[in-house]
């Protein structure tokens, strides 16, 4: 029987007047689940275009100087392909230029509220409990995506703001706004209906990924050539909006249609699905396990290879264009001393190369730690689904159990890093005619970040095991160190707030000297957090 609203009030003797009921106090339930998530992303996306339009206004004071870098920008196809398109040479015009990156980043924040609430709850057997009462059958779907639109709104509102603080121009900024939006609300739309199709969040996520990274190819391999393949795709239809270059208005009519049609597909097929059922059916596994699934270790391994994989590929790829652009950074930035200035206090290193690789792979050690961080609340997850307590059942201790997946919250980030030193030397020495000698300092660059990255996991570990209802907290103090880290390359903040930021305490490699105390403290703190979290854990009654 087709799971209608009408069948589902039958059987359990509860008549909803509309499948709307209970939206309201659903979207406060998730606001309340989401009140440190969703600030930390929306914000931080948010500020971003102003900060990036206040750093060009600095290194850039001049029209002609800007001119010149847009120009020499333009024909880096690496740089094209991977933030898009140059449309002008004013500050918000390369703000926004240099904004484009936030899009993809925009969607994954989006895709994984959408699913978290739709399919996960689903899958955890929450939303049976919830929809057993008065709550409408669509009153889950409508409250995750109008949790994912405020955000969205958030980080629109914060952007045009912000653009329009810093004096680029009203029209330009408010067109930004709606760009982001734009893109927001499409891949919203994307993950209502992938949250439909697949039987499980992993799944939903992974269908929902895939289509991002189909329109980030789209877009890229378009602007790189001649731009046709760019209008296939909804990152593509967010810059060709045009901000400060004779706007475009009419191509939000294509992001607006396309999301209204995808959230109606979304609806269409939530109606006509039984509650856990999708249109991808589950396979049967086999009738006996694996004996690698007779212990923890293989068990995580189950759950964890599926983002270990993505991670890598995804990162591997940023750090392949970003080698291969690292040649040209010298020619962009042209004279500028106080680019200079910049480079050589965040990248430790007078030459300019080095120091824009010793900066692209600090932020690639905050994606490992975002990474980290996942893997680990991934024994939180367990523990609220009650799946802990089965394993726990059986002949394992607290502390087996929770190392299982902490060998893949510390060896994951590794992995992922020596992946991305790999293809980001390869890819700066084929640049330069030198692989054999660019591959081992670009690889040191990557794999120094690893003390800052475990501490960030003996953070999340400590929250975990001594305040579980904190845990997710982990995400606010990766936010603020992202923040103070991009904000602390373009203005002067004071040393005590960076020294807030363990990957500033890193030798600035390759280039710089190797120094092994701030990696040896790193370390020692991060192990301290480690052994506290898991005493915690020892000592704690599961929730």
């Amino acid at each position: 029987m087709t799971a209608t609203a009408t069948s589902r009030a039958t059987v359990t003797g509860v008549t909803t007047s509309s499948p709307f009921t209970g939206t309201t106090a659903l979207l406060r339930l998730y606001l309340r689940r989401d009140r440190m998530i969703l600030p930390a992303w929306a914000i931080v996306l948010g500020v971003l275009p102003m900060v990036y339009g206040s750093s060009i206004a600095g290194l850039y004071p001049t029209e002609s100087a800007r001119a010149a870098f847009a120009a020499t920008t333009a024909v880096v196809k690496s740089q094209i392909a991977l933030v898009g398109p140059i449309f002008g040479s004013s500050i918000g015009a390369l703000a926004t230029w240099r904004s484009g990156i936030l899009f993809p980043m925009l969607a994954i924040a989006v895709i994984l509220t959408v699913i978290r609430h739709t399919r996960t709850e689903e899958e955890m057997g929450r939303t049976e409990l919830l929809e057993s009462t008065s709550i409408g059958r669509r009153a889950g779907l409508t409250a995750a995506l109008l949790v994912a639109g405020i955000g969205t709104v958030v980080s629109a509102a914060a952007s045009t703001a912000g653009l329009a603080a810093i004096g680029t121009g009203a029209a330009g900024s408010i067109a930004f706004g709606a760009a982001m939006f734009g893109a927001g609300v499409v891949f919203a739309g994307v993950a209502a209906v992938a949250a439909q199709i697949s039987t499980g969040a992993r799944l939903a996520r992974g269908l929902a990924f895939a289509v991002l990274a189909f329109a980030f190819l789209l877009r890229a391999v378009g602007d790189v050539g001649s731009g046709t393949m760019s209008w296939l795709s909804p990152i593509g239809w967010a810059q060709q909006l045009r901000p400060f270059a004779d706007e475009r208005w009419w191509v939000l009519l294509l992001s607006a249609v396309t999301a209204v049609v995808l959230v109606a597909v979304a609806y269409r097929l939530h109606d006509q699905r039984d509650l856990g059922a999708g249109l991808i059916a589950g396979r049967p596994g086999p009738g006996e396990a694996s004996t690698f699934l007779s212990g923890p270790i293989g068990l995580a391994w189950r759950m964890q290879r599926g983002p270990l994989l993505a991670w890598t590929v995804g990162l591997a790829v940023f750090a392949a264009m970003l080698g291969a652009a690292a040649s040209g950074v010298s020619d962009q930035i042209g004279s500028s001393e106080f680019i200079i200035s910049v480079l050589d206090r965040m990248g430790g290193t007078k030459v300019i190369e080095d120091a824009y690789l010793a900066m692209i792979f600090s932020i690639f050690g905050l994606a490992a730690a975002a990474f980290s961080i996942s893997a680990t609340l991934q024994l939180r997850d367990e523990e609220e689904s009650s799946r802990a307590e089965s394993v726990l059942g059986a002949a394992i201790g607290r502390p087996r159990w929770a190392s299982s997946h902490l060998l893949f919250a510390l060896a994951g980030p590794a992995i992922v890093l020596i992946v991305a030193g790999l293809a980001a030397g390869i890819a700066y020495g084929a640049s330069i005619g030198d692989i054999g000698g660019q591959i081992p300092p670009v690889l040191a660059a990557a794999l120094v970040q690893l003390p800052a990255v475990w501490l960030v996991t003996g953070i999340t570990v400590a929250l975990f095991g001594a305040l579980p209802r904190l845990a997710p907290g982990a995400w606010v103090v990766f936010a603020a160190m992202l923040a103070l880290y991009i904000i602390g390359m373009v203005a002067d903040l004071p040393q005590l707030l960076l020294d807030l930021v363990p990957f500033l305490h890193l030798p600035r490699l390759p280039g710089a000297e190797f120094q092994a105390a701030p990696v040896v403290w790193l370390l020692l703190i991060a192990v301290a957090l480690l052994v506290g979290g898991l005493a915690g854990l020892r000592r704690r009654d599961l929730r």
